[in-house]
Parts: structure tokens; sequence; C-alpha cells
């Protein structure tokens, strides 16, 4: 009985056609550039995360070449995790960018 109700109910409303606005997005005034520069920010600090990651499983493979292999292979496996968020840091803007077209 309720199903029956809810689907008189749907059908009743579809034929209507509502317009629902979607303007673009627009910064507020005067912090347009604010934001700029800390997404800047942002990406600089990702940048160095990504290098000191990239040296921190460099060194970790180095350390565990001799008798160390489970440290070595950490090393090694950290490497993907690094360069994975780099990239999703490299294409965050394009991706977002996507929902907005």
């Amino acid at each position: 009985m309720l199903t029956s109700f809810a689907m008189t109910a749907v059908a009743a409303l579809a034929p209507l056609d509502v317009d629902v606005p979607d303007p673009p997005p627009e910064a507020p005034p005067g912090l347009d550039q604010k934001m700029e520069t800390l997404l800047a920010w942002g990406k600089w600090g990702v940048l160095i995360c990504g290098v000191a990651g990239l040296f921190i499983c460099a060194g970790q493979m180095a350390i565990g070449r001799k008798n160390r292999s489970t440290f070595a292979a950490d090393g090694a496996t950290g490497i993907p995790w690094v360069l994975g968020g780099l990239s999703l840091a490299a294409t965050a803007a394009p991706i977002v960018g996507v929902f907005f077209k």
C-alpha cells in the first residue's frame, strides 16, 4: 500500500520541469589572490614532502641492503606510495575542474 502511494506520488511529480540554477564558481571579493597563494604554498609543501619521501625510501633501501632485507623492502614498497601522492597532487586541479565544466 505504501509503495503504491509512493509510486503514485513520484509519477505525479515527474512531469514537472523545474530549472535549477547552476551558477559558475566565483571567489568571494578579495579572497581569490589569498586562496591562490595558499594553494601555491600547499603545492610547494607537497613537492618538498615528495622529495623527502623519495630520499627516505632510498635511504631505507641503502641501509637495508646488507642483512636487513625487510627494511630495504619497506623502502621499495614506499616508492609507489610517494609517486602516487605526487601524481594525485599534480592532477588535483584538473580532476576537480572536470566536475565544474
